[in-house]
């Protein structure tokens, strides 16, 4: 059995990680998060440590090293997104190797930062990236990887997931904290899309706001345009007053339905890390260095065929 320690306790993916924690038979030692609500912690690991001022849980930490049976073996990380690369390195100069959520920081200068880091401690960084276990994205990637070597595959993505008012005022809507809403909401996307399609080879971008941003990607495989937003206005009329996400990632005619499966993927993500097999630095670069220059890109008009139908609806 390995101990866990959870930073971000309060934060809505923690619960996924408490979980996934709990159900591949180990243990969760303790836990952290300024806020204190964390009642989900009974039902999951009720005799976990909490703490809620960084430095008592980082000096109980380094208490339970003294006890090769309580001393921590990894450190998860959920917290804010510009909180990332500080408690990455927290965790692992507790000896710990770290398993972090995306993005795991905002550049590939930090990226290298953080290879410098595990040299030094001899510790490993994981990233959870759940989309590679789904059950529908591996056969896709299957199909891609039988396909033709000359052929590219048209792909448009559309990805909108309603945000009330309070999103702004948190963490997320602030852009130095989130890194903006392609970087929050779209990594997931941009590694998917590398996962399946290789190598990026062109990132255009056509609209970026607070709320909404569009581009073109084109991989080795796909030549891709894609929308992402959080404002509910953005949603297609079908849908509106019905549902408040909005998903559709159409590939050369054909839907890719992955709207079911994500129960367990963060369960899958701890076994395969547990086993040695998860995903790494040189993994989880490819979608940071994607995401560095949609933040920095000039915005440019873009050719008819490259540009999301939904970009229209913005003029």
């Amino acid at each position: 059995m390995k101990n866990f320690a959870l930073i971000g306790a309060a934060g809505y993916i923690a619960p996924r990680h408490m979980r996934a924690i709990k159900e591949t038979g180990h243990h969760m030692a303790v836990a952290y998060d300024i806020n204190d609500s964390v009642g989900i912690i009974d039902s999951i690991s009720p005799q976990s440590e909490f703490f809620t001022e960084f430095e008592r849980f980082y000096e109980h930490a380094q208490c339970l090293k003294r006890d090769p049976a309580t001393r921590v073996d990894y450190v998860a990380i959920c917290s804010p997104n510009y909180l990332h690369h500080p408690h990455i390195a927290a965790g692992l100069r507790l000896g710990c190797d770290v398993i972090c959520e995306k993005p795991l920081v905002p550049t590939p200068a930090l990226m290298d930062e953080l290879e410098r880091l595990e040299q030094e401690t001899g510790q490993r960084i994981y990233n959870i990236l759940q989309l590679r276990h789904h059950d529908a994205i591996l056969k896709l990637k299957e199909k891609v990887a039988a396909a033709p070597l000359d052929k590219k595959f048209d792909v448009e993505l559309t990805y909108i997931t309603s945000r009330g008012k309070w999103y702004m005022e948190s963490w997320k809507g602030d852009p130095r904290k989130s890194f903006g809403v392609a970087t929050n909401i779209g990594v997931h996307f941009y590694d998917m899309l590398h996962f399946i399609f290789g190598k990026l080879q062109r990132n255009v971008v056509h609209y970026s706001g607070e709320a909404k941003a569009a581009g073109y990607l084109e991989y080795e495989r796909a030549r891709v345009r894609w929308f992402l937003s959080i404002d509910a206005n953005d949603l297609p009329e079908e849908v509106k007053g019905k549902k408040p996400t909005y998903r559709n990632i159409d590939i050369s005619g054909e839907q890719l339905e992955f709207s079911e499966g994500f129960t367990d993927l963060h369960t899958t993500s701890y076994r395969e890390i547990l086993s040695g097999r998860g995903y790494g630095l040189k993994d989880a670069r490819h979608c940071i260095e994607t995401v560095d220059v949609i933040r920095t890109a000039q915005i440019v008009r873009g050719a008819d065929n490259e540009v999301h139908p939904f970009v229209s609806r913005l003029a």
